[in-house]
């Protein structure tokens, strides 16, 4: 086994389960799907060490600040609901690479964001957080910055868990700097005030200024 090739970094790790995946009856589908959103979200968001695909259904990713790492787990959750949903943990602390060549790393990062993985399949048993998708957890510390950010994407999660089929098009949509209101009412087929009415009333601006927040995160 190759020696160890550098010191503990403080970095930001997540990591990504799927939701349901084993019953699903197309798992080269769900597969091919999640490999797109990697990639897709990968060219949008470059992590340090580029989201994978790991053991089972998981996928894992690397980044030099929590807001860069939220902004990935979120633009992957998008790219598949509502056909496949996801989880993500989130956590921040020091990376000790094992193997380079191998991409193994080890580290309380890692331990936090599987920590936080767990913490959100967790909440998502129980009835008032059955939405949440994405949990925080920032090693060896009960740091108030995260008691605050799990507060934003429990709200976050729960709205983006309400929407229909249409608003998540929007939403996703919109997640382009570039693309207009009006561009995706050409799109949906329907009026640009019927999709301004939509952002507001169902919570997409709302979802949307969350995100531009927590992604401005250090």
């Amino acid at each position: 086994m190759s020696q160890m090739k550098s010191e503990p970094s403080s970095q930001v790790v997540i990591i990504g389960d799927l939701v349901g995946s084993r019953t699903a009856r197309d798992r080269r589908g769900v597969h091919d799907a999640v490999m797109a959103a990697l990639e897709a979200t990968e060219r949008a968001v470059p992590g340090t060490r580029p989201l994978r695909v790991t053991v089972g259904d998981e996928f894992q990713g690397v980044y030099d600040r929590l807001g860069v790492a939220l902004d990935a787990a979120f633009r992957v959750r998008l790219h598949l609901l509502p056909d496949v949903d996801v989880r993500v943990g989130v956590g921040r602390g020091e990376v000790t690479v094992v193997d380079d060549a191998r991409g193994i790393e080890d580290g309380p990062g890692w331990w936090a964001a599987r920590e936080a993985v767990e913490a959100a399949e967790s909440a998502a048993e129980r009835a008032a957080t059955r939405e949440l998708r994405t949990a925080y957890r920032h090693a060896g510390t009960g740091s108030p910055v995260a008691d605050a950010v799990n507060a934003a994407l429990l709200c976050r999660d729960h709205l983006v868990g309400s929407l229909t089929d249409r608003p998540l098009r929007l939403l996703r949509g919109l997640m382009d700097p570039d693309t207009t209101q009006a561009a995706l009412a050409e799109r949906e087929g329907i009026s640009a005030s019927a999709v301004s009415q939509r952002v507001r009333s169902d919570g997409i601006g709302a979802v949307l200024a969350a995100h531009d927040l927590l992604r401005s995160l250090p």
